[in-house]
């Protein structure tokens, strides 16, 4: 008999990163999702958050539609604008805060770096405003006082004639 010698690798295979695993250590792998997407549980935190600003704000939009063509909404996870220091913060009209905390914010339309049309936006900023919730029924009250507020900079109306309707003016 005479003996084979089994092929020596070359240099590339020796050099490289070590192939990843796939798999496993028994070899069988996750099967399929972990949690169905029809279960409640599959959606995320940010998620949630998202679907309770947009029913919060359809209630607005509803009354103010032909004014808000115009205006969009986004969530940002953390405000971007903090004060510095520990002296009280007078924030402009365009913010909306609690105390320190900048909760949302107003941005005019305009235009950007690149020379293009910006809309007029509203970020509410998810993390400040789910802290002041003590629970799941008190963020979408949380939310529409802080909507009314940012739609009334929006608009240049005080909050009173958000909440009553354009027909009150």
């Amino acid at each position: 008999m005479a003996n084979r010698e089994a092929p020596s690798p070359s240099g590339h295979h020796l050099l490289g990163p070590p192939p990843r695993r796939l798999r496993d250590r028994r070899g069988r792998g996750i099967r399929g999702q972990l949690i169905p997407a029809s279960l409640p549980a599959y959606r995320t935190r940010a998620d949630r958050f998202d679907a309770v600003v947009a029913e919060s704000f359809t209630e607005i939009d509803a009354r103010w539609h032909d004014h808000l063509t115009g205006l969009d909404v986004a969530v940002d996870d953390i405000p971007r604008i903090l004060p510095r220091g520990d002296q009280p913060v007078q924030w402009p009209d365009d913010v909306t805060a609690d105390g320190q905390v900048p909760l949302a914010r107003f941005i005019p339309k305009g235009v950007d770096l690149a020379g293009n049309p910006t809309r007029a936006q509203i970020i509410l900023f998810r993390r400040p405003l789910e802290l002041r919730a003590h629970d799941a029924e008190e963020l979408p009250e949380i939310l529409r006082e802080v909507l009314i507020e940012q739609v009334a900079v929006y608009l240049g109306v005080d909050e009173e004639t958000i909440e009553s309707g354009p027909d009150s003016d």
